[in-house]
Parts: C-alpha cells; sequence; structure tokens
C-alpha cells in the first residue's frame, strides 16, 4: 500500500467516523430537546383551552349552550387551564427564572390570555366604522373614479321596453342590446 491510498482510506473513514460517533457525544442535548418538546406540548394545550374557552364563551353568548350547562363547563376548562399553567410554571422554574410577565395566579393569567386572544380575534374581523356604517374603500386612482363614474351613468334611466322582444331598455340605448331592434 502507497501513501496515497492511505490518506484516500483516512479521507474516507475520518468523516464517517465523526458522522456515527457524533450522535453519541451529543447525548446530553436530547434530554433538552424532550424538555423543549414537554414544554412546547405544555403550550400548545395551553393554547387549545384557550381557544376552547373562548369558543365556549360565543356559543352561550350566541345562545347556543343553554344557561344550565355554561357555569360548569367554564369552570372545567379554567381548572384544566390553571393546571396545565402549573405545570408551565413547574418546567420554567426547573429550567430559567420565570418572567415577570408570568407572575400572578394561573387563573388570572389564564383569563389575561383568553381577553387578549378575543380582542385579536375581534379587532382581525371587525371591518373600520364611521357613524355605524362600514367605511367605503377610498378610491386610490383616477381609473378606479372614472370606471364608478360610468357605472353611476350606465345604471341610469329606464328607456321603456323594446317594442319587438319586449326586454327593458335605457333611455340612451338606440338599439335592443337583445334582438337589435332600432328603438325610436
Amino acid at each position: 500500500m502507497d501513501i496515497g491510498s492511505i490518506f484516500l482510506i483516512l479521507a474516507i473513514l475520518i468523516p464517517v467516523a465523526i458522522f456515527i460517533g457524533r450522535p453519541l457525544l451529543e447525548r446530553s442535548t436530547s434530554t433538552n430537546r424532550q424538555a423543549e418538546h414537554a414544554y412546547s406540548s405544555l403550550l400548545a394545550m395551553r393554547d387549545q383551552v384557550v381557544a376552547s374557552l373562548q369558543e365556549l364563551d360565543d356559543d352561550y353568548h350566541l345562545g347556543k349552550i343553554p344557561a344550565d350547562i355554561y357555569p360548569s363547563q367554564r369552570i372545567s376548562l379554567l381548572r384544566d387551564g390553571a393546571e396545565i399553567l402549573r405545570q408551565i410554571d413547574a418546567v420554567q422554574s426547573a429550567g430559567t427564572a420565570v418572567p415577570a410577565v408570568l407572575a400572578g395566579t394561573a387563573e388570572s393569567r389564564l383569563e389575561a390570555a383568553l381577553q387578549v386572544r378575543r380582542l385579536a380575534f375581534e379587532a382581525a374581523n371587525t371591518p373600520l366604522r364611521k357613524n355605524g356604517n362600514a367605511v367605503p374603500p377610498v378610491p386610490d386612482d383616477d381609473l378606479e373614479q372614472r370606471i364608478a363614474s360610468r357605472r353611476r351613468l350606465m345604471q341610469g334611466k329606464a328607456g321603456g321596453f323594446c317594442p319587438k322582444c319586449g326586454k327593458p331598455v335605457q333611455a340612451i340605448d338606440r338599439f335592443c342590446p337583445r334582438c337589435g331592434a332600432a328603438l325610436a
């Protein structure tokens, strides 16, 4: 074996050994990934409870849920959400310091998250209002204004009916749009 083949074998063997040995060396980071996955699933469960609470409130206000069932379902969802928030607190206190934003009871934080989500949903789905009516879009260029004025003219006065086919015609028409007969 000459030196060139040894270098070639080493050039292939070293990257393969690094590739195979890498998972063994990164075993400690897999526990971090599991903790991050658990934390992420807790956050997803919290979002699911908040969405369920919002849907429950909306259904109650629309009259889909009777008044005698609503409080028990709401309390049940609040308890589930509070338990999830306690688990999130436990994960955060074990890993890092708890941010000041998360201070307070679990129930109050769940209510605050529900209120923030409801306000964001209402803001996204409410059209701009002016004097109780939806604000019409502002024409942004000259072409839109010309089209609007042309439509107002075309929607104008009815001129009667075609003497040949009976289709309604406008006052500015000289020929029937259906049969082509000359109008007087």
